[in-house]
C-alpha cells in the first residue's frame, strides 16, 4: 500500500469567510500567508458552510460526516458518546498516531476513556502564566454600559518579552515540538489544533491591533434590525444593550476581531514551516477551516447565535492544500460545499474507509479541477423543540441580576424562549436561501439581489415557484438523511434462545460453545447448520 499522508487540520474557531483577504469581501482583512496559500497550493471553497452555527454541534458533524439531527448534536452539552468513531478513532484504528490539543469541543468530560479512544497524545498545557490582560481597566464597564455584553476588550498588554503568549501560541508549540520528534513506529500522523481565536472576547496585542485600517472595512450590512426578524435576534440584541454603539465603535470592535484573525494566519504560518523545516510539508494533507462564523455587528448583533444561518453566521473558510503526488490546480472555488465533506475528503485522501454511514462528500475531484460539480445546495440546523430544557443551554452564572453577569447571558437567555429557540433549518442555493422555522414564520432570500438577506420573500407570490422548490429539496435532504444504520449488525437471539434451539441436537457440555457463539453474533441460521452437522457425527469443533 502507498505511504498515508500525514492529515494536519488547523481549525480556528469563529472565523467567518471574508475573513480571508483573498476572497475580496474585505478590504480589511490580513490573511497574507492563506492567500499566497490558495494562490499557489491549495484551494480555498468560498461557499464553505457549517452545519450548525454554534461550535459543538458543528465538530461533532465535521468529525463524522453526519448532521447534527442524525444523532441528536444539536446542543452544547452533548458530544459525541462512547459508540460514536470520529475521523480521529478511525485514523488511530487504521494506524495513524493522533495529537490533539484538549480543547476541541466534541469529546464529553464525564467520560475517562474517551480522549484514549480518539486521540493517542493529548495537550493538555497550563504550564504557561496567563498572558496579559486587556490594556483598557474594567473593559466591560459597570453593567447597563454599552460595553458590558459586546465581547469587546480592545488591545491587549505584552509581557517583557513584548508578546502576548496566548493559549493558542501554547497550542502551536506544543504541535512543532511534536512534529519535530519522531513519531512512534513511524506512524502517519494526524494532527488538530482546535484554536480558540477569533472566537470572543475581541482582543488583540500589537502588531496585529494596530495593523487594520479602519477605513477600510466595509459598511456593516444591515446596520439596524431587519424587519421580520427571528425573535432570538431581537431578544439577544435587547440583551446586548448595544444601542449606544456608534459606527467608531462597531468599526473598533471589527478591526479587533481583524486583528485576531491575521494573529491566526501568522499562527497557521508557522506551524506550515515547521513542517517544512521536518521535511514532511509535502507528505501532509493540511485543512484550514473554521466551526463557523460570527455577526460582527449585523443587525447590531455581537458574537453568535445557534438557529439563524446570516451568511455572517454560516460561510466560513475552507482551505485543502493536498499531499504531493494528488492533483490540484490552486485558487477559489465558487460552488457549494459542507464542512461534512472535510470528514469525507480526509478520509479519502488517507486511504481510510469510513466505519459509519456518513453523508460528506470528497472534495479531491474539486482539487484537481475548479469546475467540477460540487453540491446542488447546503444545509445548516440548529435550535430545540418546545420543552426540550436539557436543550435550553441556559448556563448563566448565578441568578438574574447578579453581577458580574455571564458575558453570554444575553444569548443563553434568549435560549430559555421555546418560540425564540425553536427548532430552524436552512437550505441554500447558488441563488435563493430557504429557512424553515417551526414556531416562527418562514424566510427566504433572494441572494442575487439581496446579498445581505435584508427582505424576507417568502409571501412573494414571484417566488411560490422557487420557494415549493426549496421546500421539496429540504424534504429530500432530511428523507436522504434522517437515519443512519450502524455497520455492525446485532444479534436477534441471546445465548440461551439459540441454545433452546439446538439443545435436542447437542450435548450438554457444548452449551458453552453455544453460547459463545451468540456472544461472537454467529447468525442463528449457521448455528442450526452446525447443530445438524453434530447430530450427524460432524467435528464439534468445525466453524458454525
Amino acid at each position: 500500500m502507498a505511504k498515508r499522508p500525514h492529515i494536519i487540520l488547523f481549525n480556528p474557531d469563529q472565523m467567518r469567510a471574508d475573513a480571508l483577504a483573498h476572497l475580496g469581501e474585505n478590504p480589511a482583512a490580513q490573511t497574507p500567508f492563506l492567500d499566497a496559500l490558495a494562490a499557489g497550493q491549495a484551494a480555498s471553497y468560498r461557499h464553505a458552510y457549517c452545519q450548525n452555527p454554534v461550535c459543538v454541534p458543528s465538530r461533532c458533524s465535521f468529525l463524522t460526516g453526519q448532521y447534527p439531527h442524525v444523532h441528536g448534536h444539536r446542543t452544547m452539552r452533548y458530544m459525541l458518546h462512547g459508540e460514536e468513531s470520529s475521523l480521529f478513532s478511525e485514523l488511530k484504528a487504521a494506524g495513524y498516531h493522533v495529537w490533539m490539543n484538549a480543547r476541541n469541543d466534541f469529546l464529553p468530560g464525564q467520560d475517562p476513556d474517551a480522549f484514549a479512544r480518539h486521540a493517542d497524545e493529548v495537550f493538555y498545557g497550563g504550564d504557561e502564566p496567563p498572558a496579559p490582560g486587556p490594556e483598557r481597566e474594567n473593559p466591560r464597564g459597570e453593567p447597563g454600559g454599552k460595553d458590558y455584553f459586546s465581547h469587546y476588550k480592545g488591545r491587549l498588554k505584552t509581557d517583557g518579552r513584548g508578546r502576548n503568549y496566548s493559549e493558542d501560541d501554547q497550542i502551536v508549540d506544543a504541535a512543532l515540538r511534536r512534529i519535530r520528534t519522531p513519531v512512534p513506529g513511524d506512524k502517519p500522523l494526524c494532527m488538530f489544533l482546535g484554536l480558540i481565536w477569533p472566537h470572543p472576547p475581541y482582543q488583540a496585542e500589537e502588531p496585529y491591533f494596530s495593523a487594520i485600517d479602519r477605513s477600510a472595512l466595509p459598511p456593516r450590512c444591515p446596520a439596524g434590525p431587519v424587519e421580520g426578524e427571528p425573535r432570538i435576534e431581537t431578544l439577544i440584541r435587547q440583551g446586548q444593550g448595544m444601542q449606544a454603539y456608534t459606527e467608531a465603535d462597531w468599526d473598533e470592535l471589527r478591526a479587533c476581531y481583524a486583528a485576531m484573525c491575521k494573529k491566526v494566519d501568522e499562527q497557521f504560518r508557522r506551524l506550515c514551516d515547521g513542517l517544512k523545516e521536518a521535511g514532511i510539508y509535502d507528505d501532509c494533507a493540511i485543512f484550514f477551516f473554521s466551526d463557523h462564523g460570527d455577526y460582527q455587528g449585523r443587525a447590531g448583533l455581537s458574537e453568535k447565535c445557534q438557529n439563524t444561518f446570516p451568511e455572517d453566521l454560516v460561510r466560513v473558510p475552507l482551505l485543502i492544500k493536498p499531499p504531493k503526488g494528488v492533483s490540484l490546480v490552486p485558487g477559489v472555488r465558487d460552488g457549494l460545499a459542507e464542512l461534512v465533506d472535510v470528514y469525507a475528503t480526509v478520509m479519502d485522501l488517507a486511504g481510510v474507509a469510513p466505519d459509519h454511514t456518513h453523508f460528506g462528500r470528497s472534495l479531491r475531484a474539486s482539487l484537481a479541477d475548479p469546475a467540477a460539480p460540487l453540491r446542488p445546495y447546503a444545509c445548516c440546523e440548529g435550535g430545540r423543540l418546545a420543552g426540550e430544557v436539557h436543550c435550553d443551554e441556559s448556563h448563566a452564572n448565578g441568578p438574574e441580576g447578579v453581577q458580574p453577569a455571564n458575558e453570554y447571558y444575553p444569548r443563553l437567555k434568549a435560549q430559555e424562549d421555546d418560540v425564540a429557540h425553536g427548532k430552524a433549518t436552512m437550505l441554500r442555493t447558488e441563488r435563493y436561501k430557504y429557512v424553515r422555522r417551526l414556531y416562527e414564520e418562514d424566510q427566504l432570500f433572494d441572494l442575487e439581489t439581496d446579498p445581505h438577506e435584508t427582505v424576507n420573500r417568502i409571501a412573494d407570490p414571484a417566488l411560490a415557484e422557487v420557494l415549493a422548490q426549496l421546500r421539496l429539496a429540504m424534504l429530500g435532504w432530511y428523507q436522504a438523511t434522517c437515519d443512519a444504520v450502524p455497520f455492525a449488525y446485532d444479534g436477534r437471539f441471546t445465548g440461551e434462545m439459540l441454545w433452546a434451539r439446538v439443545k435436542r441436537f447437542c450435548p450438554p457440555e457444548q452449551k458453552e460453545r453455544v453460547l459463545a457463539m451468540a456472544r461472537e453474533n454467529i447468525p442463528m441460521a449457521r448455528v442450526l447448520a452446525w447443530a445438524a452437522r453434530l447430530a450427524q457425527g460432524g467435528d464439534p469443533d468445525s466453524r458454525p
